[in-house]
């Protein structure tokens, strides 16, 4: 949250964008094009990227448009006291939301190993059917990007402190949106990056983005399990400061 707050804000967005692009919507779905059997499907995973690109824009754009009046009111409240209460609260809520989410995920684990079906992984498997089926349309495969955004959008708190930290930026609204649109292509580089690979050197990465899709797919809920620990975290070691309370442990 240091580096967050103090870094200019280009970088902290791409910091923010490149741990976006990192969760099951912009990078998983993509890495079951890339090791399906046969040629890369590059006009699937492009028309995948494009559509989930746009539909986070959209509602980055909704987001803003939402949040610019009332940006300076919420600045004034979370500069007082009560606000850095409201500080603390919200990042010790978060750090316990990770904590249940790891709870969650490590009881999935010992129902999968006892032959209990997963409800989440069921999920995306059927994602991951319906955009390899050779006989998909563009429209199945934009509606799957659209689906897997709708899921993850509450859960994307790097792109939630992003579309706030735009709102409240002294920038024009050309400027603001132009961030914004920046912020979705940055969230989307990971994926691409490992599609010019994929076609550039298909031999050499095939294996590798297979060990990286299953472990990706393991360890999902565990990823969003540390996310949320350490952004809760950091929001309450920030709040502590302020608030000049002694906890050496956090501080």
């Amino acid at each position: 949250m240091d580096f967050i707050d103090s870094a200019p804000l280009p970088a902290a967005l791409a910091v923010l964008a490149l741990i976006d692009g990192l969760s099951v919507g912009t990078l998983l779905i993509p890495l079951f094009f890339l090791i399906a059997p046969g040629r890369v499907r590059t006009g699937r995973i492009l028309a995948y990227l494009v559509t989930i690109t746009g539909f986070y824009l959209a509602i980055g754009v909704l987001f803003m448009l939402g949040l610019v009046n009332v940006i300076d009111a919420a600045s004034d409240l979370l500069a007082s006291e009560l606000g850095q209460w409201l500080l603390l609260t919200v990042g010790a809520g978060l750090f316990v939301a990770g904590l249940l989410v790891w709870a969650a995920d490590s009881r999935r684990k010992r129902l999968a190993a006892a032959g209990t079906p997963l409800p989440e992984s069921g999920r995306i498997l059927r994602w991951r059917a319906r955009v390899l089926d050779e006989r998909a349309s563009g429209g199945a495969v934009m509606g799957v990007a659209i689906a897997a955004g709708l899921v993850e959008i509450a859960g994307m708190l790097p792109y939630l402190i992003g579309m706030t930290m735009l709102a409240g930026a002294p920038l024009s609204a050309s400027a603001r949106f132009a961030y914004l649109a920046g912020y979705c292509v940055v969230m989307v580089l990971p994926a691409l990056v490992l599609l010019v690979t994929r076609i550039v050197a298909a031999p050499l990465v095939a294996a590798p983005l297979e060990r990286l899709t299953a472990w990706f797919q393991r360890t999902g809920a565990e990823n969003t399990s540390w996310i949320l620990c350490i952004i809760g975290f950091l929001v309450a070691r920030t709040a502590t400061k302020s608030l000049g309370i002694p906890l050496p442990i956090i501080g």
